[in-house]
């Protein structure tokens, strides 16, 4: 999946593929990679647009999607 750099100090970029509607996240720092499943594409939309990736995550996506670790 292509992810997307962003401006956070959480986030390093951020990626979707909406033929399945996976969230693909890699935090900052060298951090992992994690997907997240049957995530909606309008929280996509919500989500590349915000002013804090680190706030929305914790908001509204840690711990209500499935997810896991793939790198």
């Amino acid at each position: 999946m292509e992810r997307q750099p962003v401006n956070s100090s959480a986030i390093a970029s951020i990626g979707y593929d909406s033929s399945n509607g996976t969230l693909e996240i890699e935090f900052a720092n060298g951090g992992p990679v994690w997907q997240y499943y049957d995530f909606p594409e309008y929280k996509w939309n919500e989500f590349q647009y915000c002013d804090s990736h680190g706030k929305y995550f914790h908001a509204n996506i840690k711990d209500q999607y499935r997810d896991g670790r793939i790198g």
